[in-house]
C-alpha cells in the first residue's frame, strides 16, 4: 500500500519515537488508531451504499474484464477488420446499390421484403 514496505514502516516508527518522545507517543498512537477505525467505518458504509444503489446486478459484474489496461488498440483494430460484415454494413451497401439503379428497375432486395 502506497509503496511502503515493512522496513520503511519500521523506520517511520523509529523516527516517530524520537520526534514525539515517550510522553506523547501513546496519545498520538491512540489518535491514529481512532482515525483508522473511523476511516474503515466510513469506507464500509460507502461500499454498502454503493451496493444498495447499484442493485443486485452489480454483484455479477466481472471488473477484471473492464480493466482499461488490458485493451490493446492494435488488437481491437485487427479484430474489427477481420469481423464479417454486419447487417448495418449490408444495409449501407444495399442503399448504395439503390442509388445506382436505373429508373423503373426493381430493387435487388424487393423479393426479400415480401
Amino acid at each position: 500500500m502506497f509503496g511502503l514496505s515493512g522496513e520503511k514502516l519500521l523506520l517511520i516508527g523509529l523516527i516517530a519515537i524520537f520526534v514525539l518522545g515517550p510522553e506523547r507517543l501513546p496519545t498520538y498512537a491512540q489518535r491514529l488508531a481512532q482515525w483508522i477505525k473511523k476511516a474503515r467505518v466510513w469506507l464500509d458504509g460507502a461500499q454498502d451504499r454503493a451496493k444498495q444503489e447499484l442493485g443486485d446486478d452489480f454483484q455479477d459484474v466481472d471488473w477484471k474484464k473492464m480493466d482499461p489496461r488490458q485493451y490493446d488498440p492494435r488488437r481491437i483494430i485487427r479484430d474489427a477488420l477481420q469481423e464479417p460484415a454486419t447487417t448495418a454494413t449490408t444495409s449501407v451497401v444495399a442503399a448504395g446499390e439503390i442509388s445506382r439503379l436505373e429508373p423503373g428497375q426493381p430493387a435487388p432486395f424487393d423479393n426479400e421484403a415480401t
